[in-house]
């Protein structure tokens, strides 16, 4: 792989949109030398912003911005989204991944039309029906790498165990994980609990020699680090994901008003200071924001849609990893095709 690495950035994705999304760009292009940009959004928009923050000379080099004239709603239906905004940003940034010109794209916009645009537009690796959006959550142990987190709402057992494979490839891939254990997330460890679907995808994920299947694993055991691989149909995944970012919000929250009660409390903080802040630091959000849509053929980044600046640079240094780690042929090689 080229030393240069490209990314096409959906610029008016998101809830905060070009605001968050340039100074984010421009952060990044100032982090690694190696990176170009295609800034997909709207051109006078973007030269308006540019023009109050001016870029040097070395990033003007290394960004290309793409006119898009729309704009994918965030409550937007994904099938009218590719229907009637083959226009939009999302659209045309994936475009530019189709046709070469980027290697990756990195949006914050709606997960749906993402989704959909990408499988229409870049495909699915061979044997991958559905991708899937993989991020890995904080452990006693390190971390797990988790999937799907809110791609896929309705899963087979089929689903499921194509994600079992392609996490256990992206865990030893890209996070160095000797054998990664794998687990499915159940409400009981016992084997006649559960859906049907992730009853049958533990009986696949048995016979299949290739995968370190490791049984159920409930919701309780997930921060504890008994798996290295969690596997979930999207609608579970989501509630996981969503409830985390509340816990590190509500520990942030008692943590800022322990410090305003009495002195007493705040020299006990003050003591506890340097665990407080690496819990903290661990559970933020914003710390592993960007996850991989995987089973794409190329890489594609699902940035939260709420990220501010740091969260969406943290977004495009996943797809810099992902990039530099070749995923999509790691995958590709997980899933027993090659080329």
């Amino acid at each position: 792989m080229s030393d240069r690495l490209s990314i096409a950035i959906d610029v008016m994705g998101g809830d905060l949109g070009l605001h968050t999304i340039l100074p984010a760009s421009l952060a990044a292009l100032a982090a690694n030398d190696s990176l170009h940009l295609y800034l997909c959004g709207n051109q006078v928009a973007i030269n308006q912003y540019l023009s109050l923050d001016p870029i040097g000379d070395n990033y003007a080099q290394r960004v290309t911005i793409v006119d898009a004239p729309s704009v994918v709603a965030m409550d937007e239906k994904p099938s009218f989204s590719v229907r009637h905004r083959r226009d939009s940003s999302l659209y045309i940034a994936l475009s530019l991944v189709r046709d070469g010109m980027a290697q990756a794209c990195v949006s914050a916009g709606n997960t749906g039309a993402l989704m959909a645009m990408s499988c229409l537009l870049i495909k699915t690796i061979e044997g991958v029906s559905r991708p899937a959006i993989v991020a890995s959550l904080p452990t006693l142990k390190g971390q797990s790498v988790v999937l799907d987190l809110g791609a896929n709402i309705n899963c087979k057992a089929q689903n499921l165990f194509e994600f079992a494979v392609m996490g256990s490839a992206l865990a030893s891939a890209v996070y160095g994980v000797d054998n990664p254990k794998v687990g499915l997330l159940n409400i009981g460890s016992e084997m006649n609990k559960g859906l049907e679907p992730v009853i049958e995808a533990g009986e696949m994920l048995k016979a299949h020699p290739a995968v370190n299947y490791r049984g159920f694993i409930e919701g309780d055991d997930v921060y504890v680090g008994k798996m290295d691989v969690i596997v979930c149909d999207g609608f579970a995944g989501n509630v996981l994901l969503k409830t985390s970012e509340g816990l590190a919000k509500f520990i942030n929250h008692k943590v800022a008003r322990n410090l305003k009660k009495s002195l007493y409390r705040r020299f006990l903080t003050w003591m506890g200071a340097s665990l407080l802040l690496e819990i903290r630091e661990q559970l933020d959000p914003a710390r592993r924001n960007g996850a991989v849509l995987l089973g794409l053929r190329a890489v594609v980044i699902k940035s939260h849609g709420s990220a501010n600046q740091q969260s969406f640079v943290n977004a495009i240094d996943q797809a810099v990893v992902a990039l530099q780690s070749d995923l999509p042929k790691m995958i590709e090689k997980g899933m027993g095709y090659r080329n």
